[in-house]
């Protein structure tokens, strides 16, 4: 028999994960407000690294990392649940072929 990835332990620790990000993303977010408040036309364009101070640069710029390290662990995720339907189906064929 295969192995279930539904446990309970599975699934509390994949809604921790989801929280732990949204956290981030709120912190992160919560840190550019910052820069929303406190924005003068004359140090550059809107959303530009020169009208940023370096706290708001780096806040910017771990947003856009977070982003890339989300995209990546869903694509990890999708690769292992197609993994493991297909290891489960070539399982699931291999068993009807030996009972026939």
């Amino acid at each position: 028999m295969g192995k279930k990835i539904f446990t309970i332990k599975n699934i509390a620790i994949g809604i921790a994960l989801v929280i732990f990000d949204l956290a981030i993303y709120i912190v992160l977010g919560l840190l550019l407000m910052n820069y929303d408040d406190f924005y003068d036309e004359s140090k550059g364009e809107y959303w530009s690294l020169e009208s940023m101070t370096a706290s708001q640069k780096v806040t910017y710029i771990g947003l856009n990392i977070w982003h890339i390290v989300n995209i990546l662990i869903i694509g990890y995720l999708i690769y292992r649940i197609i993994k493991f339907v297909r290891n489960n189906n070539v399982l699931q064929q291999s068993t009807v072929v030996k009972n026939k």
